[in-house]
């Protein structure tokens, strides 16, 4: 068994056609049907059903295809880590985000890492949080920058805090509270709100620390991107909370402080089982070792990202 074939194998199971899988593997389709055929008789199965319209895996090949995975990534690792022991930083950087950063400059970071470790393959992803952890924790990813509520840190994998920010309350110019130096939950309970979907960490925070003040609200729109909360206010249909951090200078809105409001908490999250030589280096840029730990720089200066 070639790891050659077992890459044929993948990318026909993943494309489902033996033309698509070629052009993928660039190879000619006779090359990559040969070298399947080979490896079944090896196998002494059939991997595939196949007719001249359809392709699907057999039950040996479903049996077949998470080892087979498998295989290819801790050879692809070996090749990873031998670069590495040699000085050399090689692989994958896959990224995860969620779309409310302000701790990190990450397009900046992602640019200045490829500058030093141009043989590094960078994949960026944005979803939630908590869709981040668990992506960290299947391998999926290799870090990723969370935001969480206070009371609701990373578990089962290794992190370090980045910022802690205190909500504001965001207004459209011509709203009542716009002329306000602070402003109360009690103040804001009877508006109208667009917040992040319920459930999300990115609503979590807001939805706690209404209900510890025993207030309700009405949260009417219900969006993932920020951009779209911000023009929700802009047109006077609702207010909302974010991050002090994210206040931009718009002559349309109005950021308010707002008294005892909830608190959000970036992290920078990896995994805490083996990261790889090109995870190690992503954290070396930001001075923090494997255990979350400030390093310490010899000028005694922080990162200029952070």
């Amino acid at each position: 068994m070639e790891l050659q074939q077992i890459r044929y194998v993948i990318a026909v199971a993943e494309t489902g056609n033996f033309t698509r899988a070629a052009e993928r593997c660039y190879v000619v389709q006779s090359a990559l049907s040969h070298q399947i055929a080979a490896l079944e008789r090896e196998l002494g199965t059939k991997l595939f059903a196949r007719t001249s319209r359809r392709v699907e895996l057999t039950a040996a090949g479903q049996a077949f295809l998470p080892a087979a995975r498998a295989c290819l990534e801790a050879a692809d690792r070996s090749v990873t880590e031998a670069a590495a022991a040699a000085g050399h930083v090689r692989g994958h950087l896959r990224v995860g985000m969620i779309p409310t950063v302000t701790a990190l400059d990450v397009p900046a970071l992602l640019r200045e890492f490829h500058q030093q470790y141009p043989q590094v393959r960078i994949a960026l992803r944005v979803g939630r949080s908590d869709e981040m952890v668990a992506a960290i924790r299947s391998g999926e990813i290799d870090l990723a920058v969370l935001g969480l509520p206070e009371s609701d840190p990373p578990r089962a994998v290794r992190c370090r805090e980045l910022r802690r920010d205190r909500h504001a309350a965001i207004v459209d110019a011509d709203h009542r509270l716009a002329g306000s130096e602070a402003v109360t939950l009690q103040d804001l309970a009877h508006e109208t709100f667009a917040d992040f979907p319920a459930g999300t960490p990115g609503r979590a925070q807001s939805d706690l620390a209404f209900t510890r003040s025993g207030l309700s609200r009405e949260v009417t729109f219900e969006v993932m991107d920020a951009d779209l909360l911000l023009d929700l206010v802009r047109n006077r249909l609702a207010i909302t909370l974010l991050p002090s951090a994210m206040a931009i200078e718009d002559p349309e809105l109005v950021t308010i402080p707002l008294a005892e409001g909830p608190t959000r908490i970036e992290y920078l999250a990896w995994s805490d089982f083996n990261p790889t030589p090109a995870t190690t280096a992503f954290l070396d840029l930001l001075d923090i070792d494997q255990n979350g730990k400030q390093l310490t720089r010899g000028d005694g200066s922080a990162h200029p990202a952070m």
